[in-house]
């Protein structure tokens, strides 16, 4: 009988931001794959509360609250992880904001407060992560770009979010040529628009909505499971020759 390439059995997976939305549907499917499950997310009922969901799949679950913007909180955090579980074999970055400001009038707050989350904080998890990986010359690292790194989008203005994701795509290509000679393999997966929260309110902003469905070939929204598929794929050695690739999951999106 051939191999199971995307059992995660006996690995255990940090997802930050994984408390909700696109994060926990991650945490679902990697659990459910057989993953030990580290919900390190900012807000502690919420991770408590997906760590137990984890629990009731029948998986060893630890939630940690974490804000990745600060380099000492995602380091006491690892430290944490690697205290019950021994290792971290997956690290998912996946915390994310979004400020839909023109860019004329976008504050140093509003600039600094995506920066520092969506591409500082992954970086800060990479490091942190990926210090334990090279040292056990085995690791996957899935970090959450944007398919907004690639392309930039209408008609909202999000000059930040766009550059933040950009750097992420470029961060992971980074890391990948640094860390393969230890086993370590670095890819990111970039959404389109994806049916959580954040995209149904801007749905219902304006034109914002009908402009996303017509620039979408599918027509359609994806799902948080959609994506957690595509992460599922890299986080697993089905995907052993993978690393420094950006995969794009938008229904079609970006083919314009």
């Amino acid at each position: 009988m051939a191999t199971n390439l995307f059992d995660l059995s006996n690995r255990v997976a940090v997802v930050t931001g994984g408390g909700r939305g696109i994060g926990r549907e991650i945490a679902r499917v990697l659990a459910g794959a057989g993953a030990t499950i580290a919900i390190a997310e900012l807000d502690p009922d919420t991770a408590e509360d997906a760590a137990a969901e984890m629990r009731t799949m029948g998986r060893d679950a630890l939630a940690v609250p974490t804000d990745a913007r600060s380099s000492a909180s995602v380091n006491a955090m690892v430290e944490q992880v690697l205290k019950q579980f021994g290792k971290i074999d997956i690290l998912v970055s996946n915390a994310g904001i979004a400020r839909n400001t023109p860019a004329e009038s976008t504050s140093d707050e509003d600039w600094l407060s995506v920066i520092d989350l969506n591409l500082n904080g992954v970086f800060w998890s990479c490091r942190a992560v990926g210090k334990h990986m090279i040292e056990r010359k085995s690791g996957a690292i899935v970090n959450i770009a944007s398919m907004s790194g690639s392309i930039v989008n209408k008609p909202q203005p999000q000059a930040a979010y766009n550059a933040s994701k950009a750097g992420v795509i470029h961060l992971t290509k980074s890391l990948a040529a640094e860390w393969a000679p230890y086993g370590v393999r670095v890819n990111s997966v970039s959404p389109g628009y994806i049916g959580t929260d954040m995209t149904k309110r801007g749905l219902a902003t304006g034109d914002w909505g009908r402009v996303w469905m017509e620039m979408t070939p599918m027509n359609r929204l994806g799902t948080p499971s959609e994506i957690a598929h595509a992460v599922w794929y890299l986080a697993s050695d089905a995907a052993s020759y993978a690393t420094g690739t950006d995969l794009i999951v938008d229904g079609g999106y970006t083919s314009w």
